[in-house]
């Protein structure tokens, strides 16, 4: 940890800068190019969380065209400055002097778009901009290949007397392979004074922020540079394509991630494990396996194969196979699958069979409860210790409205029965196989519900229930 941590009075004198203007034609989207998702998380948030996983608290968005996506991906962790017209990305930064309002500390700008960037980095550019004393600092990269990218040309002392764009790079210019990250450093107060004295004099009619820097070097300000040990921390998303492949780099970080704490992962190439996702140790996913959201996976289980949990919670030694799992919670030693489907608002208790094709939605299943293939159960509790059989369906809608059915401890629901809710099964009873219930079952009886076919005619009509 830098030794500047721990330091409050320099962090508290930092705010962010996130741009996030720009139209992102590159991503052929008609949704904001910084609200696509990574591994469970908007582009803008990596950013974000990259931000204030470094201790800067205070974090502005500057955002243009699809602002309201932003606002709406962001909501109320950061401040907004909105633009009218889109002029470069110094007149965005211009934009923001009101926000700071004469404000005398440090202000740190980054693009919305560069998801990969560590905290490390930031508070290593912050410890170097205060150690040398700086008015700015560019973060910088070295790439094998700078086709494309803004030059950084450095004096002998290291320091950077100019930025060169690509496309004005001659002669020796042309082999540096430090280039601009677009992430800068810079003491507030001759930010701004700065950006009052740069002008869009150029092809593209805009005010860029690299001419701040060229201002202050004229002006006996002493930029300086700092090179981040991983390049790829510099790549930015500009069309599919690159979010492609920041999102595989993403997912093989949060895969080793999980690895190094004890995980296996049985194939890499076909996990995909979103950011927020937490598996105890011991724990192992098999191919095919997506994680989403903020799943919890508790310590020896088995994950997979070709598995989606999202949002779900689930206990020690549970095992889920070739199944769907949605905002829903599954306790210890649980089996679920295969292809079963837990819906949202389920909860499925210790020691529970949930087996092939059955699918539970917005219902409670009791301990040691058994479900092992072929049913529905929807909007109902189920008792502990209690055998639900093949074919049964809880028929929770009539057209109208959803109601519930409660299925007591012990009982025992025999082959393609029909419980039509609302309905209760109390403890200890059983249900004959073929019954249609329509009446509450007491406790220890028997319920037997075969009757011959009765046809009410014009029931629809009289009870209003056309389908429209």
């Amino acid at each position: 940890m830098l030794e500047l941590i721990g330091h409050g009075d320099f962090m508290n004198n930092i705010t962010a800068l996130i741009l996030a203007s720009g139209e992102g034609k590159g991503m052929k989207s008609r949704k904001s190019g910084l609200t696509h998702r990574i591994c469970g998380k908007a582009l803008i948030e990596w950013v974000y969380c990259a931000v204030t996983g470094a201790g800067i608290e205070d974090v502005a968005v500057v955002a243009g065209q699809k602002a309201d996506e932003i606002i709406d991906c962001m909501k109320d962790r950061v401040d907004y400055i909105t633009l009218q017209e889109e002029l470069g990305t110094g007149h965005a930064v211009m934009q923001a002097e009101k926000y700071f309002n004469n404000y005398n500390g440090m202000v740190f700008i980054l693009y919305g778009d560069t998801p990969l960037l560590a905290q490390d980095t930031i508070l290593k550019t912050i410890e170097e901009h205060i150690r040398q004393k700086n008015i700015a600092t560019v973060v910088t990269a070295q790439v094998d290949n700078p086709e494309g990218y803004r030059r950084i040309k450095r004096d002998s002392g290291g320091n950077v007397p100019g930025i060169v764009e690509h496309s004005d790079a001659s002669g020796t210019e042309t082999g540096i392979v430090e280039i601009d990250s677009g992430i800068y450093l810079f003491s507030s107060r001759e930010l701004f004074e700065s950006l009052n004295n740069i002008s869009n004099n150029n092809n593209r009619g805009e005010f860029s922020l690299t001419d701040v820097l060229t201002l202050m070097k004229e002006n006996g300000m002493k930029v300086g540079a700092l090179r981040m040990q991983n390049p790829e921390e510099a790549l930015g998303v500009n069309d599919k394509v690159q979010l492609c492949r920041v999102t595989e780099i993403l997912r093989k970080r949060i895969l080793r991630r999980h690895m190094l704490a004890g995980v296996t992962i049985m194939d890499a190439n076909t996990t995909y494990i979103d950011e927020e996702v937490e598996i105890g140790s011991d724990t192992i996913i098999y191919p095919g396996t997506i994680l989403e959201g903020k799943t919890r996976i508790g310590e020896d289980c088995t994950v997979g194969p070709d598995t989606r949990l999202v949002n779900a919670i689930v206990g020690n030694n549970s095992a889920i196979y070739n199944s769907v799992v949605t905002d829903s919670a599954i306790g210890d030693e649980a089996s679920i699958g295969p292809f079963a489907y837990i819906r949202p608002e389920s909860r499925i208790g210790d020691k529970v069979k949930i087996g092939d094709f059955v699918e539970i939605k917005k219902s409670v299943i009791g301990s040691r409860a058994k479900i092992p293939h072929l049913a529905y159960i929807g909007d109902s509790e189920v008792g502990e210790n209690t055998n639900i059989a093949c074919g049964v369906i809880t028929v929770n809608y009539n057209g109208r409205i959803k109601s519930k059915t409660i299925i007591g401890n012990n009982a025992f629901v025999g082959c393609n029965v029909n419980l039509i809710a609302p309905v209760k099964v109390n403890d200890n009873s059983f249900i004959a196989a073929g019954s249609t219930i329509t009446e509450d079952v007491p406790e220890n009886a028997l319920s037997i519900a075969r009757c011959r076919q009765v046809n009410k005619e014009d029931w629809i009509i009289k009870k209003g229930m056309q389908r429209k």
